[in-house]
């Protein structure tokens, strides 16, 4: 089965989780969010193979988020700001099968793969 990657490559947790992945030599395919940002659905199916809520996928210290600070979001509201915001997505984030992993640290992506 191959892995997704959910990638920044300005990001230096998300350059190391793709370096261990590729040390790994895993099967993957890389994303670049940022580029090619993900769809609500997408998003949303991403929230459930994690296992947590939509704000887990938020990097709330950005200041996109932080403007609507405040006031308390739902999922659909914080999955379109992810839409509109791509960058506020946390990151890297591994993908396989049905699970995912955010890579915070890097090796917590491993556990996929046992």
């Amino acid at each position: 089965m191959k892995a997704k990657i959910y990638h920044n490559p300005r990001c230096s947790k998300s350059r190391a989780t793709l370096a261990l992945l590729t040390h790994r030599a895993a099967e993957f395919t890389v994303v670049d969010y940022l580029a090619t940002p993900l769809t609500k659905l997408e998003l949303r199916e991403l929230a459930h193979k994690l296992g947590v809520p939509a704000l887990n996928l938020v990097r709330t210290d950005e200041p996109e988020f932080r403007a609507c600070a405040g006031r308390a979001l739902s999922d659909d509201e914080i999955f379109d700001l992810l839409v509109e915001h791509p960058r506020l997505l946390q990151r890297p984030i591994v993908e396989l099968g049905d699970k995912a992993r955010i890579g915070r640290p890097p090796e917590r992506v491993l556990e996929l793969f046992e």
